[in-house]
């Protein structure tokens, strides 16, 4: 197996808020696109929530995040890892979020796509900025399946909208 790295993040000037996932499944790294596997719900909730439908391009999807001060990018920088599952993940190196957090002072939210992409956050023990609030949502991978469409969207709009 070989090392996987996960994209740079979508975000504008001055996001507010930021959804961190772990780090892009095999169909996402293939396309190079967040959450790009057809039954994952992430761009199903983003187009409940702010109108960046599945059916735009990606790029205007992504415009529409950025306008709304939203980014998007994984906790991981790299990792070795067969298939598409977190459970899978081996000899995992994290972003470099100190200095993430000082090139974009703005952000106060952060919120985390899965308990596995908090656990690995966390499991870092860096210095963060006292100001940021963070929460977890369920996953919206299809390998998650024990909500409800209709109960994850829920959840997720009281998340991204909790600010």
């Amino acid at each position: 197996m070989s090392r996987l790295f996960a994209f740079p993040p979508i975000i504008g000037q001055s996001p507010h808020l930021l959804i961190l996932g772990t780090m892009p499944g095999a169909r996402s790294l293939q396309e190079g696109q967040y959450y790009a596997h057809a039954q994952n719900q992430f761009w199903r909730f983003m187009g409940d929530i702010y109108g960046a439908l599945p059916s735009l391009p990606y790029r205007e999807r992504t415009k529409i995040l950025i306008e709304h001060g939203i980014a998007v990018w994984d906790v991981l920088q790299s990792c070795i890892r067969e298939g598409s599952l977190d459970s899978s993940i081996q000899h995992a190196e994290a972003n470099d979020f100190p200095a993430f957090f000082k090139t974009y002072p703005t952000i106060k939210h952060v919120v985390f796509d899965s308990l596995t992409a908090e656990k690995i956050f966390f499991r870092q023990k860096f210095e963060l900025p006292s100001n940021i609030a963070f929460h977890r949502v369920p996953s919206p991978s299809p390998a998650y399946a024990s909500l409800r469409y209709e109960e994850k969207l829920k959840i997720w709009q009281q998340g991204l909208t909790s600010l």
